[in-house]
Order: C-alpha cells, then sequence, then structure tokens
C-alpha cells in the first residue's frame, strides 16, 4: 500500500509501506535541481522547515557536486548509471542517475538491556 505525500518539487513523493520507504523520480527537465528537490522531500518527511536553517544538505553531502553528478553530461545525454547514497537527518538517502531517489526513515534502535 502505497500513500501519497504533497511536497513542492516532489509531488509524486510516495511512502512505499512494504519496504519502510519513501520514493520518487526527480524530473531532470523540470525547474528544481535534484539537491532542491531532496531538500523539500526530506523536510516534508522529517516534518522540518527548511526555510527556518533547521536541516542544510551541506551537512551530509556537497549539493552543489550532487546536482553537477546528476546533471546531463557534457555532450547533453543523459547519465545512465551510478547512485549515491548518503545520511541526512537521520535517514538513510538513495539517488540514482534515472533520476530516481529512495529514502528510508531511521531505524528504530533497540533498547539497551538493564542487567
Amino acid at each position: 500500500m502505497q500513500t501519497e505525500l504533497s511536497t513542492a518539487d516532489a509531488d509524486d513523493l510516495q511512502y512505499d509501506q512494504t519496504n519502510d520507504r519513501y520514493v520518487f523520480n526527480h524530473d531532470p527537465d523540470g525547474t528544481a535541481t535534484i539537491t532542491t528537490t531532496i531538500v523539500h522531500a526530506l523536510a516534508s518527511i522529517a516534518d522540518t522547515d527548511v526555510s527556518q536553517g533547521e536541516f542544510s544538505l551541506y551537512d551530509s553531502v556537497d549539493p552543489d557536486a550532487l546536482d553537477r553528478i546528476f546533471s546531463k553530461k557534457a555532450d547533453g545525454t543523459e547519465r545512465t548509471g551510478g547512485h549515491i547514497a548518503f545520511t541526512a537527518l537521520e535517514h538513510e538517502v538513495y539517488v540514482y542517475a534515472n533520476g530516481d531517489v529512495i529514502i528510508y526513515p531511521p531505524t528504530e534502535s533497540p533498547h539497551p538491556r538493564a542487567d
């Protein structure tokens, strides 16, 4: 079962309950960069206000490098392979060359045993 969430830049952000992850595809021909899309998706998922400086992608990855890595090649062709993974706001983020982005929420850590 998938529940659709609405975000400004990732309108197709969906929660995949079976696999406990959020999935969307970034449109490289859209107006937003991939990093902007990821920031807004993470902010929506983690209920964080990016406009108040509560979160910066720079704490996890270089956004400029991320945008360059996933932009079109110098000859104008699309990138077809590769991915990058990083952690932001305790979420695991996987970004693929085809525009797919998968975000896994933080895992619950087991409570330490009291001996």
